[in-house]
């Protein structure tokens, strides 16, 4: 396919866009056929902007790679009036008085979301409830309630007080709800609120710096966004590599599955790590695997999670 494109591209969504709005523009720009495969790795509310990181072609099998990565958001929190979204888009549900909050006391009173906690996704979100989407139900004015689940907030740094508004740095895990997140510190200070503007900054190791706007996304400009597809062993840089000869990478793609004293040649097992690693060819990527056990006494176990053709 003359169009076929391989990796990833690194995207800063604008205000009102959908995630989808960017993949169709990004197939668009690339003049791309019905059988290229497009995706992205995360999905962002169309009131958010930042990071969002677009599969291409062979790109789309890193998906749960990406998105389980760490992500940083800045958001702003507008304490006392809450909506039916959690953000700037809904309905006004409740209003509450704001006590005089200084900085210190919001950080002491704030400590409490940092490490694993329990949140419950918004009812306007892409949560399944018994086959639905919640926000489809939520629509209807359906009741429903979802289950909480854990996810981990590595930090909370405390941006700017400027009462009702407060701006928080998040690092947080994938599956976190900032808006979830935002309405829960609006309790604890005492009051009620929403997420006012979210941005994510940051996916894994990629930051909002690296990223192209997505207002330069344009079918005239398909060389120059041609030039700003990472290729697929780039879009994972701080998995460890096992580097394979061409025959052992030739029966990996046949469908071999390799044992661990396959790669003793190419690579010092001892000194992997436990979890993902990517096995490379003359610096393509070839497969992703997932090592486990004891390597250094050869008891380990490899197991191939996707093969790039």
């Amino acid at each position: 396919m003359e169009n076929a494109i391989d990796g990833i591209l690194l995207i800063d969504k604008n205000e009102g866009e959908s995630s989808y709005d960017v993949v169709r523009k990004v197939k668009s720009a690339f003049n791309a056929r019905k059988g290229m495969k497009t995706g992205h790795a995360g999905t962002l509310d169309p009131f958010a902007t930042g990071m969002l990181v677009i599969l291409l072609g062979q790109g789309t099998k890193l998906s749960p790679f990406i998105m389980s990565e760490r992500k940083v958001y800045l958001a702003t929190v507008m304490l006392g009036v809450e909506t039916d979204t959690l953000d700037p888009t809904g309905q006004v549900i409740r209003s509450s008085r704001i006590s005089d909050l200084s900085p210190e006391v919001i950080e002491e009173k704030t400590r409490c979301f940092v490490g694993n906690i329990r949140q419950s996704p918004p009812i306007y979100s892409a949560v399944k409830y018994r086959g639905t989407r919640a926000y489809k139900l939520a629509r209807k004015g359906i009741e429903f309630d979802l289950q909480t689940r854990t996810v981990t907030i590595d930090s909370l740094q405390i941006i700017s007080v400027d009462l009702p508004e407060v701006t928080f740095k998040i690092k947080c895990s994938s599956g976190t709800y900032i808006r979830s997140l935002g309405a829960d510190i609006a309790r604890e200070l005492g009051t009620c609120g929403h997420v006012k503007s979210l941005r994510r900054m940051a996916c894994g190791s990629f930051d909002i710096e690296s990223a192209l706007n997505s207002n330069e996304i344009r079918a005239e400009n398909d060389s120059k966004l041609r030039e700003r597809v990472l290729d697929l062993r780039d879009a994972l840089p701080v998995m460890q590599e096992i580097e394979v000869e061409s025959l052992l990478a030739d029966k990996i793609r046949q469908g071999y599955q390799p044992a661990l004293a396959d790669l003793f040649d190419s690579c010092d097992m001892i000194e992997c790590k436990e979890g993902y690693a990517k096995i490379v060819e003359r610096k393509s990527l070839l497969a992703i695997v997932a090592l486990t056990g004891d390597r250094a006494a050869k008891s380990g176990k490899l197991k191939i999670e996707r093969v790039f053709c």
